[in-house]
């Protein structure tokens, strides 16, 4: 039997607007990812750095700014000394789910009693493509595997689930109203910035419903065919999805802290959740909103916890159709999926997005007094993770 893992505590960065001007610009990403490790420390005065057994950092364009292990880069810029290991993790927008999984994994398996997890991402500084990729960049690669650009999948993956724009803009505004009425106590304010910038809670349906599809001009040029080769059904896909029903990306980072029961009862925190399992799935890439919503399925069946007992089911809303899907697929009304609004409103910072998702599962649950709850993501080229809580 492995050691339980425990979430100690959480904390996150704002979420800028992703480009030059926005909130956060003028901060690099590893001003960011050291200003949460110094907050973090602040707030476990018994924390000592020196006892941190590794930091796992997700990030999904390593390159400039973001480049050169970025992880490890930032502790030492913290002050956290130089015993401190570190390592970036690329699984595209799970990167940072992914990254707190494999740090349970190390605490239950014995190998650590203290890890840091989470992700940053800085589109304003480094462009989400910049790392240039093959899988988006080389065309005759794109059409061999199949990677369909993003948008593109989540307007196939609205057709094949019968979701209709007016649905899509509902569920958007709907986040923005959410996200405005809750209050965040994982906050850390940055160069000024208090709040996320991007949301919106004025925003309605009747206003998201005036902005144009934003993928049609991918899927005419060559991007619908392929989405749609080998297929019986559909003939053609639905360009549902527009700017507001897609999140518009987002600097920030967000960390978690992880511990063994040894290392809870050193820090003197009473543990906020544990880690109960997590699941790490990959599907068709034209197809990639699909796999947050079936790396949720799969971490409930190994946990074999029924969806009616998860008190909070928590879906970055990369886009809006496969939250749509999870709230029909799960029977989850809007108490219970993402009941703090979401990605739609604050914005996509990829590589922490899913840091970010499990941190809101967790303040969504101590808010509701629940006990259970599940987080999922989807990735780039068909990749899902997701991970599940226990207040109990």
């Amino acid at each position: 039997m492995g050691d339980e893992v425990y979430l100690l505590d959480y904390v996150r960065t704002p979420l800028g607007r992703g480009r030059p001007g926005g909130g956060l610009h003028r901060l690099s990403p590893l001003d960011l990812v050291s200003g949460l490790l110094r907050a973090l420390a602040a707030r476990t005065p018994a924390l000592d750095p020196g006892r941190v057994d590794d930091v796992l950092l997700g990030c999904a364009a390593q390159v400039g700014e973001q480049g050169g292990n970025p992880a490890r880069t930032a502790t030492l810029l913290a002050g956290w000394g130089d015993r401190v290991p570190g390592a970036t993790v690329n699984r595209s927008s799970v990167s940072g789910l992914d990254a707190v999984a494999q740090a349970a994994a190390r605490i239950r398996a014995g190998e650590a009693d203290l890890v840091v997890a989470g992700g940053v991402e800085s589109p304003s500084r480094v462009a989400p493509r910049a790392d240039r990729a093959p899988q988006w960049d080389d065309a005759e690669l794109v059409r061999r595997t199949g990677a369909v650009h993003p948008g593109v999948a989540a307007d196939l993956t609205a057709t094949l689930d019968g979701f209709t724009r007016d649905d899509l803009d509902a569920y958007a505004a709907a986040s923005h109203r959410r996200a405005a009425a809750t209050t965040t106590p994982s906050l850390v304010p940055f160069a000024g910035l208090a709040r996320d910038e991007l949301v919106d809670g004025a925003t309605s349906a009747a206003v998201l419903a005036r902005l144009p599809p934003a993928y049609a001009a991918l899927g005419a040029n060559g991007q619908d065919a392929l989405a749609l080769a080998g297929r019986g059904g559909p003939v053609s896909v639905d360009h549902v999805h527009t700017a507001a029903t897609s999140a518009a990306p987002a600097d920030g980072a967000a960390l978690l802290l992880l511990g063994s029961a040894r290392a809870a009862h050193a820090l003197g925190r009473a543990p906020r959740a544990r880690v109960v399992g997590s699941a790490l799935v990959a599907g068709d890439p034209a197809t990639t909103p699909f796999t947050g919503p079936a790396a949720m399925a799969e971490v409930l069946r190994r946990t074999r916890f029924p969806p009616d007992r998860m008190a909070v089911l928590a879906l970055a809303e990369v886009f809006a159709a496969p939250c749509l899907r999870v709230r029909r697929d799960f029977d989850a009304g809007p108490d219970r999926l993402n009941p703090a609004g979401g990605e739609l409103a604050t914005g996509h910072a990829a590589g922490a997005a899913g840091a970010i998702v499990l941190g809101g599962l967790l303040e969504s649950l101590e808010r509701a007094g629940g006990r259970l709850g599940v987080a999922g993501i989807g990735g780039g080229a068909g990749l899902g993770a997701a991970v599940l809580l226990d207040r109990g």
